[in-house]
């Protein structure tokens, strides 16, 4: 039996989602109690309580998204995912690498703002149209390496284009998708007819519902959002530093959690 902890939303849950699907590996999936913070079965297999981990027969559990794909990879690799050629390997790596920091931060700031009401009026617009900047040079660098290939792998779908897809189709929801007509604009589609795709997706938009209270639910205190690497870097350097000091003022923002 194979268990992933995760949530629809995560964009490194969604990654893993679609490399299993793509392997025809059978999952269950499961959402921690990451609100309360009170899932222990969960905790005890990332110390760092993120999604996603994953939990295979042997009672092995492995977290980071990154780590998870290497694993997947190798235990199952048919359909492989990556090319044969180290230099492929290592440029499908990088995509992903810029993907899971770069881009996931300018998303993740976005959805502070909208969906999270961390800032409203002038500092708002400012953060949102600096994201807006930041997504398109994003998506200029992918468009670039993608060049005329039907997919980030060349000829067919793998690791390269399962890493940009969320950030590619978080950003694209929030209006800052890829430029209309453009290559990466045609392969979000192409990517959006996969049925792994279409299933990870579908599962995301599903879990938007109820969205409307996540500004109480912030400014009660009773879920503190995750500011660490990337995503406390965006926000500063955006220029949203007051609202740094005012989550860690009010406990509604947290760093990683302490070992123990």
């Amino acid at each position: 039996m194979i268990i992933l902890y995760e949530h629809p939303l995560s964009p490194y849950a969604q990654k893993v989602k679609i490399a299993l699907m793509e392997k025809e590996v059978p999952f269950e999936s499961r959402l921690p109690d990451i609100l309360s913070g009170g899932d222990e079965a969960f905790a005890a297999t990332n110390p760092r309580r993120e999604v996603p981990s994953l939990v295979v027969a042997d009672q092995t559990a492995i977290f980071d998204s990154t780590i998870i794909l290497e694993y997947v990879e190798e235990r199952w690799p048919k359909p492989p995912l990556l090319p044969a050629l180290p230099a492929e390997r290592a440029r499908l790596r990088m995509i992903e690498e810029m993907c899971d920091t770069y881009y996931e931060a300018i998303n993740w700031g976005v959805l502070e703002i909208r969906a999270f009401g961390r800032a409203k009026g002038e500092l708002a617009d400012r953060l949102l149209a600096r994201a807006a900047e930041q997504t398109a040079g994003a998506n200029a660098w992918l468009e670039r390496r993608l060049g005329h290939a039907p997919y980030f792998n060349g000829d067919s779908f793998g690791w390269g284009d399962l890493s940009a897809g969320p950030a590619v189709h978080i950003a694209a929801l929030g209006g800052n998708g890829p430029r209309k007509g453009s290559g990466l604009a045609a392969w979000l589609e192409r990517i959006g007819s996969r049925p792994s795709v279409q299933k990870t997706f579908k599962a995301a938009a599903d879990a938007m519902v109820g969205f409307e209270m996540l500004p109480q639910l912030v400014e009660s205190g009773q879920f503190a959002r995750e500011y660490r690497d990337h995503r406390l870097e965006w926000m500063m350097r955006s220029g949203g530093a007051e609202i740094v000091l005012e989550g860690m003022k009010k406990k509604n923002i947290r760093f990683s959690h302490e070992l123990e």
